[in-house]
């Protein structure tokens, strides 16, 4: 394969890829990465003056955005979503559920025990993160059916493969996520097409706004000892910068990766190899 050919593989042109999350600090690099490459990207969220700020920094390539309010755990919002973005874009090549995160009442404290958190909060994790992965994949992925291709790539997290101490309802939830992105991998190619492909990035540790109250001191800045401690079991010996997802998420989007499906990737500076020791 010469270079030429190589480069191709990256060239989303005319491709639709939707994004939930997309105004999170990961999904919104992926979105701008995306466009870059050429595709048409479609961010989904609730917050619209979030959105489109987002559109705001495309600068010129703005054209081939579009941003769309849909909550993830409404099918209703999100089948008005896809209206929408059929009849700007026409079909859709892939989804990308970048759309999850955690909440400091689902989160153990030493004022706050596993046996005290609150059944909303942990409900309102799950939701999130799983239905929130769930519900868009049945609204975009049966698109995807009817047409026999397509890509599907969901967040997963390092703490479903290591659940982290504390954040017992957002581990699991990730977990479900690892499971499901294998479940519908089998399903998708075997009950419809091959060409449909589902797989999964689990990021270690970025600072995001869901997590910086607990790597962080909110007063100081300074890293809390949890901070401190994923640091010493990172490999790399850093959090992750949103950039370095990058290389992973257009892989396992692109046609470089056709003969990969059901897998979920670490993207954690080596946290999950570091035995401690």
């Amino acid at each position: 394969m010469d270079s030429a050919q190589l480069a191709h593989l990256y060239d989303f042109s005319g491709k639709t890829i939707v994004v939930t999350g997309g105004t999170g600090i990961l999904g919104r690099e992926m979105a701008l990465t995306l466009v870059g490459c050429g595709a048409n990207v479609a961010i989904l969220g609730r917050n619209m003056d979030a959105a489109k700020r987002i559109l705001d920094l495309m600068g010129p390539r703005a054209s081939q955005a579009v941003a769309v309010q849909a909550d993830v755990v409404s099918q209703d919002s999100l089948r008005e979503a896809a209206k929408t973005i059929k009849s700007r874009f026409g079909t859709i090549y892939g989804l990308l559920n970048a759309a999850g995160g955690n909440k400091p009442l689902a989160t153990t404290s030493p004022n706050l025990s596993f046996f005290d958190l609150p059944a909303d909060a942990v409900r309102d994790v799950f939701d999130l993160n799983l239905m929130g992965t769930v519900l868009p994949t049945q609204v975009f992925g049966k698109m995807m059916a009817e047409k026999g291709e397509g890509v599907i790539l969901n967040v997963s997290s390092m703490s479903a493969i290591r659940p982290l101490t504390r954040v017992m309802a957002y581990s699991a939830a990730k977990a479900a996520v690892d499971s499901f992105t294998q479940w519908l991998a089998v399903h998708m190619a075997r009950g419809y097409s091959a060409k449909i492909r589902v797989n999964a990035i689990a990021p270690g540790f970025f600072l995001t706004q869901q997590n910086k109250f607990i790597l962080t001191d909110e007063k100081t800045g300074e890293l809390t000892a949890r901070g401190n401690s994923i640091i010493e079991h990172t490999a790399m010996g850093r959090f992750g910068q949103p950039e370095d997802l990058l290389g992973a998420v257009l892989w396992l989007l692109s046609p470089a990766s056709e003969f990969v499906t059901g897998i979920v990737v670490p993207v954690d500076g080596g946290f999950s190899a570091f035995g401690g020791v």
